[in-house]
């Protein structure tokens, strides 16, 4: 796992920019913290930082090959798991190998097979590729959208980089955001290709762009399409199974200490108990948790009970070497932790304590491991999710996670100034976005209203909703160096299981029932017996005081260009509420401070 940028300029000579060319690379520290460099030609430069996973000496980057035509340099993040597959492959074709890394596969198969290697990798991946043969630059990024990559026009040229960090370190890169940036950033439409910065374009998942004089390209190497499932309901979860079993195997193939998060939820214990089953050694697994949670737990309409006893049954079934990082809620409120995790994101998501939590979870285990195995997108895939099961927010006309009453759902723009709501108008923007997703859906002759209904809102969260937890994922555990796997976004299971119909998805009358059956042999039956629980959140009221107490300071702090878009009115209203537990109102003030320190961070220029 690494981080990567870069500048293509055909009409300057970057050999002269090489401090802007530092500049951009240096902001991708935190994502390799192992080692760095760069390659810079006249119209081009790339920059690279590692974070050294497989083949610890031999996979420095930029990675180049020499040509008779030119050189072709590549920079590359993420983990090709069927590398040695392809090295064979590669071999017999002909190709000499320097190193044993995966960087150098994905190199030599851009000599041997140009673009369409990205449909021979199997991974999490997004890589430059500058070919002198053609004086053009190649972007590619993985299926499913587990790494990030932007890029950003330029007159002459593009700039990208992992994080948008990285192009903005360019001087040719300008802090605006403008109504449209907006728009997605309150919307939570989760629009393809978004990027909260004027100018600048995430790369979509399954796709390249390609990058020459003559403009900029982009073309799709792979999408989620409808095709029949003829496998009965024992084959389907024989196959479901065969399929994670391969796939965690793979993704335990490192050179450096590995492990596996573990909520206690059927998702992450399933990953645990397929990693324990293989590995020779005894498998590490963390947690997080709050101060006296399990204690003082009290159930809500998300929260039916506390993860720890569950992660103590799955620990005691497969033998783990389990730790908590109980969290001291108090630690969770200091400001510079807040900053540091929208330094993250570069945008202020006002997630609260959901991420800053998570950053403080992946600093305690990348003092013991580098690379980490999550359950993350299993309810993207299999359907796990509470509104995929009910039947109001099923049938709205909008997307389901706006529909259920859930932390995802609720008035997002609510602290804004009522002018800037009213330019914004958002139920405008959600219903055109709603309506642009749904028709991209593609359906099998003679579906049934409700398999048509069920995969639309199964391709709304692939191609969608996962990509929001993937960027947060990516984005909080790459800050502190942890490179984070995530099993359920093989290509491979993602289309088997995105073709099944939803009565073998659902045919124990309950959420996810082809992952239960498909890895009962590795669980718990506590764990196969609970229901769906999210990321946990604290309840000690001493945190939501906090809370207020620093929405105080900010309402105090009137001189501060934040003002210039919040309610005054409604965030005077909201300061002395009761959000001892998570709410509307909870939610509200942390997005106002991460506003608050946002603006403080990047100093925006806002075109409104």
């Amino acid at each position: 796992m690494c981080g990567i940028a870069g500048w293509v300029a055909f009409d300057a000579d970057l050999t002269r920019r090489q401090a802007d060319v530092d500049a951009m690379t240096a902001t991708m520290g935190c994502r390799g913290p192992d080692e760095g460099g760069t390659w810079v030609r006249r119209h081009t430069a790339l920059g690279h930082r590692r974070l050294a996973i497989i083949d610890l000496p031999g996979g420095r980057q930029p990675m180049t090959v020499d040509t008779p035509g030119g050189a072709v340099a590549l920079v590359y993040s993420g983990e090709t798991y069927n590398f040695a597959e392809l090295r064979e492959e590669l071999r017999g074709r002909g190709h000499r190998f320097r190193t044993s890394s995966d960087t150098e596969v994905v190199l030599r198969g851009y000599l041997e097979w140009g673009e369409d290697v990205a449909a021979r990798l199997n991974g999490m991946f997004a890589f430059a590729v500058w070919d002198e043969r053609a004086d053009r630059l190649v972007l590619v990024r993985d299926r499913l959208g587990v790494k990030p990559l932007y890029y950003h026009p330029t007159p002459d040229g593009v700039l990208f980089g992992s994080e948008p960090k990285a192009i903005l370190a360019n001087p040719l890169a300008r802090p605006v955001v403008d109504a449209d940036g907006l728009r997605e950033l309150f919307g939570f439409a989760m629009r393809p290709g978004w990027a909260l910065w004027q100018g600048m374009h995430e790369v979509r998942p399954g796709t390249v762009v390609t990058v020459d004089r003559t403009g900029s390209r982009t073309s799709t190497y792979w999408t989620l399409r409808a095709v029949e499932h003829t496998d009965d309901q024992d084959t389907t979860v024989a196959r479901v199974r065969d399929l994670m079993t391969d796939i965690v195997h793979r993704q335990l193939v490192a050179d450096v200490p590995r492990c596996v998060l573990l909520s206690g939820g059927l998702d992450s214990s399933a990953v645990t108990g397929l990693a324990a089953a293989h590995l020779s050694e005894r498998l590490r697994t963390f947690s997080v948790d709050f101060v006296g949670r399990e204690e003082t737990f009290e159930a809500d309409e998300n929260w039916d009970s506390p993860d720890a006893p569950y992660i103590r049954d799955v620990a005691a079934l497969v033998g783990s070497d389990h730790r908590f990082v109980t969290l001291d809620p108090g630690a969770l409120t200091d400001p510079a932790l807040r900053r540091t995790v929208i330094t993250a994101r570069d945008m202020p998501v006002g997630f609260g304590e959901t991420d800053t939590s998570l950053y403080l979870l992946f600093q305690a285990i990348k003092a013991e491991s580098t690379v980490a195995l999550s359950g993350e997108s299993a309810d993207e895939v299999f359907g796990g999710y509470r509104w995929f099961h009910d039947p109001a927010a099923v049938h709205a006309e909008t997307f389901p996670w706006l529909a259920y009453r859930s932390p995802m759902s609720g008035d997002r723009a609510a602290p804004l100034h009522p002018a800037l709501r009213a330019e914004l108008d958002l139920p405008t923007y959600v219903a055109d976005e709603y309506a642009t997703a749904v028709a991209s859906v593609e359906h099998l002759p003679g579906s049934t209203a409700v398999d048509r209904r069920m995969r639309t809102i199964g391709h709304l969260h692939l191609t969608r909703f996962v990509r929001m937890l993937l960027d947060r994922k990516d984005r909080v555990s790459m800050a502190v160096g942890l490179e984070v796997r995530v099993p359920f976004c093989d290509h491979r299971l993602v289309e088997y299981v995105y073709n099944t119909p939803w009565a073998l998805k659902t045919f124990d009358g309950r959420e996810k029932s082809l992952l239960r059956a498909a890895t009962a042999h590795v669980l718990p039956e506590s764990v196969l017996g609970r229901r769906k629980s999210p990321y946990p959140s604290t309840q000690d009221p001493g945190y939501a005081m906090a809370l207020q107490q620093q929405a105080k300071a900010v309402l105090a702090d009137s001189a501060h260009p934040v003002h210039d878009i919040l309610d005054q009115d409604w965030l005077t209203s909201i300061v002395d509420q009761d959000v001892s537990r998570p709410s509307d109102a909870r939610r509200g003030i942390d997005r106002v401070l991460d506003l608050y320190h946002w603006f403080d961070l990047y100093r925006p220029a806002l075109d409104l």
